[in-house]
């Protein structure tokens, strides 16, 4: 009797079911494949596509300085303070110059001397009563007795400091009494008639981007928006960042608005640029 026949009758299932699965794995990779998900587009914001582009910038004032003093005295009179507006000429600090004004007086005296002595030798080579050295060394001194006249008066000249524009002090650096030496701030002062805008931009832009072109700005401050307008457009573009610096203007004038406020800069022309 063969005793090995039940062992193979009994693998003959295992048989079957492994050929079984071998058959469904060769079907299934045969099979084709369905069509791809449609996948949303997504957000023309998202894609950087989208038709304004916005940059942060900060007001500056067109022209801005810092008024030092041109010599040594004691400050007399202050009639500006930080936050006050002035106008073109406008004294904004006056000095005490009582010795400058002494001076003065000492080197004019010397100059009328100086005259009358120049005027006494030219008589007297007329009357040949003298040498023509005498006159040049009078003329000589009448010129160096001029010349101190002139000195005095440039000096005198720096006593009283005039705004050389319109606009608002920033910052008071001194008080009235006290002494101050040639070359210290005194006030610093800005021109707020106009207030700007700098910024970097794609070079990209250059092809479209000209002076006196529109955008908007929105103030953070304010919570406004305000229009504005390109100044001026840089003369080199950044190799690393391929930037190019450029200015813009707000166009009219808002009193709520001051240096330093922030914000947003809204270009309309940016559109896929």
């Amino acid at each position: 009797m063969n005793t090995q026949l039940p062992v193979r009758l009994s693998l003959l299932p295992l048989l079957l079911s492994l050929l079984g699965a071998g058959a469904a794995q060769a079907q299934s990779t045969a099979a084709p494949k369905g069509p791809a998900p449609v996948v949303a587009p997504a957000d023309a914001a998202a894609r950087g596509g989208s038709a304004e582009r916005e940059i942060r910038a900060q007001l500056t004032p067109r022209r801005y300085t810092t008024v030092a003093a041109e010599i040594g005295a004691k400050i007399s009179r202050l009639p500006v303070t930080e936050g006050s507006a002035f106008k073109a000429g406008q004294l904004l600090v006056s000095f005490d110059c009582t010795l400058q004004q002494a001076q003065l007086a000492k080197a004019k005296a010397e100059l009328e001397g100086a005259e009358q002595s120049l005027k006494t030798n030219e008589r007297l080579v007329e009357l040949n009563a003298g040498g023509q050295l005498e006159v040049e060394l009078a003329r000589s001194a009448r010129g160096k007795a001029r010349a101190e006249v002139g000195a005095n008066q440039a000096v005198l000249s720096k006593c009283n400091v005039s705004a050389p524009f319109a606009g608002r002090v920033t910052e008071q650096k001194v008080r009235e009494q006290q002494y101050v030496q040639p070359g210290q701030a005194l006030l610093d002062i800005i021109d707020d008639s106009v207030l700007e805008l700098e910024f970097l931009v794609p070079s990209r832009w250059l092809v479209w981007l000209k002076a006196g072109g529109p955008l908007q700005v929105q103030i953070d401050e304010t919570q406004k928006t305000y229009p504005a307008r390109f100044t001026r457009i840089g003369a080199r573009v950044d190799p690393v960042s391929q930037s190019v610096k450029v200015a813009a203007a707000i166009d009219g004038r808002f009193p709520e608005l001051i240096a330093g406020m922030s914000g947003r800069v809204i270009v309309p022309n940016a559109t896929n640029n």
